[in-house]
């Protein structure tokens, strides 16, 4: 299916919170290339400016560079806007554990934030990201919508309140908003740089370069790795869903389960790489086991994921050829 065949009034405005990042630059892009007008507001502290300068010469995008910590600034941005997309956050669990405060002040009033300034300005839907990252030490699988545990780091908390808000203001103020649990986004522009990059495209940057990757435990912790293409067709989706599946929240995943340490042997076989990887002690506040029931997904939101993990990672390890050279 995928997001394509979605459409809006031609006369739509989009805004993209945290647009300059991984995931909001390229819905960004995606709602560009379909003919609709889109702000994207970031501080870029984490999103990148490279990410979306292919986008500014085009009339209809418009770049605000702001804090959603500052509530005038979201007021001003959400101005005349119909549909809201918020990536703005700042993730990584390990990152989370050092700055708890800083966590705070960002996912949770920034979205809180974010939702009033979309409650006062009658924007018609409030789409925001989520993580898989709340359902914790629940050990079932796969996971399903009800079943969280109990949460296993500061940034994991910040979802689950910001969850909480998005129920409330449906519930009180009418706010239609969906809350999107994403497990394991995967994809071009993915930052394969840094102590908290995500898995996969720092090992495409290890290999590539000759280094020797390190997973953090024994690899034999699973995910459910999820192509981007198939988290810009749930923000899409949810923008077209009903009220009655308003104030909820929705797991956003490919529904496979997938060990860390078959990634990695994947990854070298696609690059043509033969690499014993080194092995560290595993990620505090990490989950062990994750793997989506997207079946609540697929019945109020109309969520079907066109891309499978082999179809995804094979665009994404061509996009890091090319980008990393």
């Amino acid at each position: 299916m995928g997001y394509r065949d979605i459409t809006f009034d031609e006369n739509s405005v989009f805004l993209v919170g945290g647009g300059a990042g991984f995931i909001g630059s390229n819905l960004c892009e995606a709602l560009i290339d379909m003919g609709y007008t889109v702000r994207c507001l970031d501080d870029l502290s984490t999103g990148k400016y490279e990410n979306i300068e292919p986008l500014t010469g085009n009339e209809r995008f418009t770049f605000i560079k702001g804090d959603i910590r500052d509530l005038d600034t979201c007021k001003k941005a959400m101005e005349g806007v119909d549909y809201v997309l918020n990536q703005a956050a700042w993730g990584s669990v390990p990152r989370s554990i050092e700055m708890p405060l800083l966590y705070e002040e960002i996912n949770i009033r920034g979205t809180l934030n974010m939702m009033e300034a979309a409650r006062v300005c009658g924007v018609k839907k409030f789409v925001y990201a989520s993580s898989s990252s709340v359902y914790g030490d629940s050990t079932e699988l796969p996971k399903k919508e009800g079943g969280e545990g109990k949460v296993l780091s500061p940034y994991a908390l910040t979802k689950k309140v910001d969850e909480e808000y998005g129920r409330l203001y449906k519930e009180l103020y009418g706010l239609d908003t969906y809350g999107l649990r994403y497990f394991n986004v995967f994809g071009r522009r993915q930052d394969p740089d840094g102590m908290y990059a995500a898995v996969i495209p720092k090992f495409i940057r290890q290999l590539l370069h000759g280094e020797v990757p390190t997973i953090n435990g024994d690899g034999m912790q699973s995910r459910d790795f999820t192509y981007i293409d198939n988290v810009i067709e749930a923000n899409l989706r949810a923008c077209r869903a009903s009220g009655e599946a308003a104030g909820q929240a929705f797991n956003i995943g490919a529904g496979g389960r997938l060990f860390l340490i078959d990634i990695y042997k994947h990854l070298c076989e696609a690059l043509g790489k033969d690499v014993k990887p080194n092995f560290g002690p595993p990620r505090r506040g990490d989950v062990r086991d994750s793997n989506a029931d997207i079946s609540k997904a697929k019945e109020l939101l109309g969520y079907d994921p066109e891309f499978d993990f082999e179809k995804g990672i094979g665009l994404a390890i061509d996009w890091y050829k090319e980008y990393l050279g």
